[in-house]
């Protein structure tokens, strides 16, 4: 607990007129999540319509990225895959103002788990989970709900507003334990070793360091960071991924069972492995997926053309 980042505090500066414009769109966000889901989706929808016309260039990387994660697609699926990703795109802001400010009991029920027991057999051979979250559209919103089952451990990255800090980080520390410093490795192997539930985000692309390169979806050489097996090999837990999904009265949390021979692997063999299991995962509902992430950006030495051109 000691590495626990500290919440920050609320600042008489948060109330000039350097962030004003900030209030405004807190005030419009928090009135919006009132609303019935099935209003706020409508809102989310063409508020994904908007971000394709301001950002062009995401919205083309987002149906490139379908086309390459799955070359057996034909372009009338990419098309409709891409449309609805958009639309959860612009879903994602108002889950996050959900995952932040909803009530308990809201939360709760729009949140269906499957696959608590992988979680409890853990705890009870008196070892940490290590839950390998998908980059889901919704994932702000599930985090929230996961604490619900048992509150959870996890990275964090300050934001560079320091008012916009305070709303996250009080948001998403609600029904969850504590969160860490997103470079501090110690402390998540520390909670892992404590029997905790930590989440950690294994499937974008971080660069060229700590990352070799193995087959994801249609792509042969993709750049998978090494970090996911080193906090399975160092720490006493079992490693599962967590995915969160749509459902029509809401979300549903998706914990998978455990993938105990990663560590015993090597690098290749393991991340290999791993990247298989995210691919089946994401195929249950693809449309949810950050495909708006240039997920093959970074390319081998060997092979060092741009998949984006």
């Amino acid at each position: 607990m000691a590495a626990a980042i500290k919440a920050p505090k609320f600042k008489f500066a948060f109330l000039g007129p350097k962030f004003w414009l900030v209030w405004v769109g807190v005030f419009i966000l928090y009135l919006i999540t009132w609303l019935p889901l099935p209003m706020i989706r409508a809102i989310g929808s063409g508020t994904g319509k908007l971000i394709a016309l301001i950002v062009p260039k995401r919205a083309k990387v987002a149906k490139r990225n379908l086309a390459l994660w799955n070359p057996e697609l034909s372009e009338g699926d990419v098309n409709r895959l891409y449309k609805e990703n958009v639309r959860r795109t612009g879903m994602a802001l108002f889950e996050t103002a959900m995952g932040w400010w909803w009530p308990s009991w809201r939360v709760q029920r729009a949140i269906e788990i499957e696959g608590t027991e992988h979680v409890e057999n853990a705890f009870a051979q008196g070892k940490g989970v290590f839950g390998m979250a998908l980059h889901n559209m919704n994932l702000e919103f599930a985090c929230r709900g996961i604490g619900f089952f048992h509150p959870s451990i996890a990275f964090y990255r300050k934001h560079n507003n320091p008012l916009v800090d305070y709303l996250q980080y009080h948001g998403r520390n609600r029904s969850n334990k504590y969160m860490i410093d997103k470079r501090n490795a110690k402390a998540l192997l520390a909670a892992l070793d404590d029997k905790e539930l930590c989440l950690y985000l294994p499937d974008q692309d971080y660069g060229p360091k700590q990352s070799i390169f193995v087959p994801f979806g249609g792509v042969k050489d993709t750049a998978t960071t090494t970090a996911t097996l080193m906090f399975i090999r160092r720490s006493k837990s079992e490693p599962m991924i967590i995915t969160s999904q749509y459902t029509k009265r809401g979300y549903k949390i998706k914990i998978y069972p455990p993938l105990l021979s990663l560590a015993d692997m090597n690098d290749e063999e393991a991340l290999t492995l791993l990247n298989k299991h995210i691919d089946t995962a994401i195929k249950e509902q693809p449309e949810s997926y950050l495909w708006m992430h240039k997920r093959f950006k970074t390319r081998p030495e060997s092979n060092p053309d741009s998949l984006y051109n």
